[in-house]
């Protein structure tokens, strides 16, 4: 097997986040679900950013925020997504490049446009997101190169990509491309409504043992193993996927692989402003740590770093330098 030229590369949603304030009470006026994600079509997308104050557009994607974090600790990642030929298409290339990572999917002209997800942030800071996905969605299996694919040690994979019928035949190819390269492959669920839209497909990839590090939180590890018993859910899973992580939002995360366990408390900050990203950037973290092969219990410390300076700000890009940061507080 040769050494891989990058550390990680990812497949998923090439999204623009609009990130605006709210009350509780819009919540409720909008009809939205308080702290989840779902989908809209193009109408619903205008009526929601019409209802929005004040915004913040940032580039977003749960897999590109991964990334984001990994290429600012020093890792070496590739990107693979489309976006339109439109002017968030523009932001979102100029974004992922600036953040040297290896971005070279050609966009798509016409419509639909280059997706966004609208993110409504009540005072205590939890986000709820609505999503259009748009050009994201559209992406097929003949733009992916397998042996770009194949310089990669890890090949991260964006549940949300999942539920359109291309890209989910472009992860399948992805992963068969990264399974004959002999590399490993990292899956996140995304969601628990995508969970249950998919659970099927998601169980049979595990049993299959085409899922070496999954990442996951405790609502989503319910919805996925049918228990609502977090211990039972661990039994389930950890003895299907060389290493399993479950995030516990402010009670921390646990981690587990070959028998051997590792948990971490959430690192204390002065206030949450935002969550948005926490997960994506939790996975940065661990990720980092295990390409470098950190033990468990430091990687699960790196992922819990690593959300806690995205949580302190609004946006899941980081906005310090984020391995001082890390190193800061490993002490």
């Amino acid at each position: 097997m040769t050494q891989p030229r990058l550390d990680v590369i990812a497949i998923g949603n090439a999204i623009i986040d609009v990130i605006g304030n709210c009350s509780d009470t819009q919540i409720e006026e909008l009809g939205l679900s308080r702290g989840g994600m779902m989908l809209i079509d193009a109408d619903q997308a205008r009526t929601l950013y019409d209802a929005m104050g004040p915004a913040r557009e940032i580039s977003g994607g749960s897999a590109a925020n991964t990334l984001a974090g990994l290429a600012a600790l020093g890792a070496k990642c590739g990107f693979i997504g489309q976006v339109a030929e439109d002017q968030l298409g523009e932001v979102f290339t100029h974004d992922i490049r600036a953040a040297g990572i290896e971005f070279d999917v050609p966009a798509r002209p016409g419509q639909p446009p280059t997706a966004r997800c609208l993110i409504f942030v009540t005072p205590d800071g939890q986000r709820t997101m609505n999503t259009f996905l748009g050009a994201s969605h559209l992406l097929p299996a003949e733009k992916l190169d397998a042996a770009k694919i194949a310089e990669a040690a890890v090949l991260y994979l964006e549940g949300y990509l999942w539920d359109p019928e291309e890209p989910r035949a472009a992860m399948r190819k992805a992963i068969a491309a990264a399974r004959d390269a002999g590399r490993k492959i990292a899956f996140t669920p995304s969601e628990s409504f995508v969970i249950e839209r998919h659970r099927g497909d998601f169980l049979a990839l595990i049993e299959e043992g085409a899922i070496d590090l999954l990442f996951c939180n405790e609502h989503e590890m319910a919805t996925l193993t049918g228990t609502s018993s977090f211990e039972d859910g661990i039994a389930m899973l950890s003895d299907k996927v060389q290493v399993l992580v479950v995030t516990k939002g402010a009670e921390g995360a646990v981690a587990l692989t070959n028998g051997e366990r590792a948990e971490v408390a959430a690192q204390p900050i002065d206030r949450v402003i935002d969550t948005t990203g926490a997960g994506d950037l939790f996975a940065a973290g661990f990720l980092y740590g295990h390409v470098r092969g950190k033990s468990l219990q430091e990687c699960l410390q790196m992922g819990s770093i690593c959300a806690s300076e995205i949580i302190s700000h609004y946006g899941a890009r980081p906005e310090c330098d984020l391995a001082e940061y890390v190193n800061r507080r490993m002490g």
